[in-house]
């Protein structure tokens, strides 16, 4: 039996962060070793579509045993988030027979098998004397008719969106032996207004759309953010006076720091993986290479140097390795190269060009922009260039971000512009890596630029 702590730090609320902490109890499958439940469970399919896993989620329910309405809340947010996923079916509540009124009774598991259910979930929630919210779980497999998971905690009500988020996190890892996704968050730029003037504004909200929050007021241009590794701090352009000045936002308390003015600069800087680096890129005389800023010192250093344009820099999760895209060999196709800008490799060598590179965190594979016969499409590719499967497409399609276990991609699509300059609405998907269950995320206007936050503290 293992014990697992979770702390809710990412909430903007500084008393929510000492309040939300939860401890999870997990125990393995009868006749099977954590080994071997990881690797017969964990899924590394990249190419076609595999069976839902067909779920069980009870309504929690309060003192009373009856379903509570903060309980019917937490339910139905765990089952939207494992259904988005394309990898569960939620089973309907209509269908129950008499779930148990406590996580704490052990269901009769004869009512759930004929109902296919491969898991059955039943919590409790509700508010105690003090108006916290006192959560608690069981995560039952229903085949071996054992519990895989069961915790509880309190919290703020204001975090009930985000500990829903946390526990289907815990189911999805369960029954796929791979990171959940859930509890992160979106930051992308909102934009507003006819094609010719265009608002664009930072906007941040949680991965299902929730708790939405414009960051900044659309007095700028704002291009390209970027979370930091710990997803406290985000890296924007900010366009003053025609001129794109790089700034940190931190993202408890909003203040914004301004590393300094790029010229020639189109892209945000991304974060290296602990944090303490920029990569970007840089025009200069008619060159466009790519730099590295460490961030304590602000101090720069150019990693390449080629008469072509080197741009859209993005580090392997171990910081050992650089993607990027450049015309050095003619048209514009994606490179790797060492961190220190040696060992330089031409990977794409399919049809069309290649843009807006981004390793997964996985390590394995990498997102791409892809540019063929007036479309865009997104694509990935192995980290050597072999393996490439188009995964979207459309009129245009760019800017891939990757949630952080490396199963799915985020990115925008823009439909075309009539001569009037009507159209042009702007909004962001996302797809499984096999490229099935794409799905809008709805947002309150036209949304582009996404960045996924890690997973959150």
């Amino acid at each position: 039996m293992t014990t697992k702590e979770l702390s809710m730090m990412g909430f903007k609320n500084q008393s929510l962060k000492r309040l939300i902490t939860f401890v999870f109890i997990c125990v393995l499958p009868l006749g099977l070793t954590s080994n071997a439940y990881a690797q017969n469970q964990r899924l590394y399919i990249t190419e076609g579509q595999i069976e839902p896993i067909p779920v069980a989620i009870a309504d929690f329910t309060g003192l009373d045993g009856v379903p509570s309405d903060v309980g019917r809340q937490i339910a139905q947010i765990i089952s939207d988030d494992l259904v988005s996923s394309g990898l569960f079916t939620s089973i309907d509540s209509a269908a129950f027979i008499a779930p148990p009124a406590s996580p704490d009774i052990q269901p009769t598991f004869s009512n759930w098998t004929p109902l296919g259910a491969k898991g059955l979930l039943i919590g409790s929630a509700f508010l105690d004397n003090d108006g916290a919210l006192q959560v608690e779980f069981a995560l039952w497999d229903v085949i071996s008719q054992r519990s895989l998971t069961e915790g509880g905690g309190s919290a703020d009500p204001a975090g009930l969106r985000r500990i829903a988020h946390q526990i289907a996190d815990f189911v999805y890892e369960e029954f796929t032996g791979d990171t959940g996704y859930f509890d992160t968050q979106i930051v992308y730029v909102s934009e507003s207004g006819p094609q010719n003037r265009r608002i664009k504004r930072l906007a941040f909200m949680d991965q299902d759309g929730h708790n939405h929050k414009f960051l900044t007021t659309g007095n700028d241009l704002v291009l390209t953010p970027r979370f930091s590794p710990t997803a406290s701090e985000i890296a924007y352009l900010n366009y003053f006076n025609d001129e794109p000045n790089v700034y940190l936002l931190d993202v408890i308390t909003g203040r914004t720091e301004r590393l300094g003015s790029f010229p020639g600069m189109s892209f945000a800087p991304r974060f290296g993986p602990d944090g303490s680096k920029l990569i970007m890129s840089l025009a200069e005389d008619g060159r466009t290479d790519i730099f590295e800023m460490e961030l304590a010192t602000q101090t720069i250093t150019q990693l390449t140097r080629s008469p072509s344009i080197d741009t859209s820099p993005s580090y392997s999760p171990d910081g050992q390795y650089i993607v990027f895209n450049s015309d050095r060999g003619g048209s514009q196709q994606l490179y790797t190269m060492r961190a220190d800008g040696s060992g330089v490799r031409r990977i794409s060598f399919g049809d069309g060009r290649y843009a807006t590179p981004v390793w997964s965190p996985r390590g394995d594979i990498i997102a791409f922009t892809k540019m063929y016969r007036g479309e865009f499409f997104i694509g990935v590719m192995n980290v050597d260039g072999s393996g490439e499967r188009l995964l979207a497409r459309g009129f245009l399609v760019e800017a891939p971000t990757w949630a952080p276990n490396g199963r799915v991609l985020m990115y925008f699509k823009q439909q075309p512009v009539s001569d009037t300059g009507e159209g042009g609405d702007t909004h962001l998907y996302r797809i499984d890596i096999t490229g099935f269950n794409e799905r809008r995320v709805v947002t309150p206007a036209d949304a582009s630029d996404p960045a996924w936050s890690p997973l959150l503290q």
